[in-house]
């Protein structure tokens, strides 16, 4: 797993850059099931992505809500995940497929915070999203994508589930460029709303948002600037916009999730 935490207060300056392995999980062993609960505020980039199928279904856990407590996720009666804290992006666990309900709980209790019945499919990759404030939690499955994007391309989903920052315009800036000098890549992102997968050129880019609207200068101030990333062909990441940890805290985070890499790829 690949992890890297910015602050969006100082545009482009990455703070602190850790890496660890990703677990390995094995879906007849129960133990092998749990997934390290991993508490980052900033900016976060998911565990590797899924780079070949199988019969299985393949799901993992992001816990976007800012104030609901730890969590832990069940598939029925099996656990999925224990002590899930908020910006948690697990690895992709393999699951039997077939129909479950997935239920969030309070860390260490049986309390459902959350239950959706929700279809798993052979080969299919899937990601379970908790998000929304702790008073109207809500849960979502989503279909990753996993199939290179076009030659050449990488691919881009957003989803936003900052509940205090409003609608905003996403851009790409590519590096050298400044934010006046592009178009928005999608606008009116508001809470909830999912763009489905963007295919966008292989590149460098800093990721850079701004209220819906903003006509932009070369001084223009972006609500979140992030660091400048290179994407390579046939990947595949999700985007998730985040509040900040306090309430008090303006501004955006982000979870950079790994949906695919191609084969051979060295995240």
């Amino acid at each position: 797993m690949h992890i890297e935490e910015f602050d969006s207060t100082d545009p482009g300056e990455p703070t602190i850059q850790t890496t660890m392995p990703a677990k390995s999980f094995h879906p007849d062993c129960p133990a092998a099931r749990l997934v390290a609960a991993i508490a980052i505020l900033g900016t976060l980039t998911g565990c590797q992505a899924i780079v070949s199928s199988a019969p299985e279904a393949h799901v993992r856990i992001i816990n976007a809500t800012p104030d609901a407590p730890r969590l832990d996720l069940y598939q029925d009666s099996n656990a999925l995940a224990f002590n899930l804290d908020f910006g948690t992006v697990t690895s992709y666990i393999q699951v039997p497929p077939g129909a479950y309900n997935i239920t969030a709980n309070t860390a260490g209790t049986r309390q459902a915070l959350s239950t959706l019945k929700t279809n798993f499919t052979t080969s299919g990759q899937y990601t379970v999203l908790i998000g929304n404030t702790a008073a109207s939690l809500q849960q979502l499955t989503l279909t990753d994508q996993s199939q290179p994007a076009p030659p050449g391309q990488t691919a881009f989903r957003f989803i936003n589930q900052a509940t205090r920052t409003g609608v905003v315009d996403i851009y790409l800036v590519p590096a050298g460029q400044k934010i006046n000098a592009v178009v928005p890549l999608v606008t009116g992102i508001s809470f909830g709303a999912n763009t489905g997968y963007v295919n966008v050129p292989i590149g460098t880019y800093s990721l850079a948002m701004l209220p819906a609207g903003t006509i932009t200068t070369g001084t223009t101030l972006a609500t979140y600037t992030g660091p400048q990333v290179t994407y390579t062909a046939g990947a595949a990441r999700t985007i998730i916009l985040i509040d900040p940890p306090l309430v008090t805290t303006p501004g955006i985070r982000v979870i950079t999730a790994n949906d695919f890499d191609p084969p051979g790829t060295v995240d």
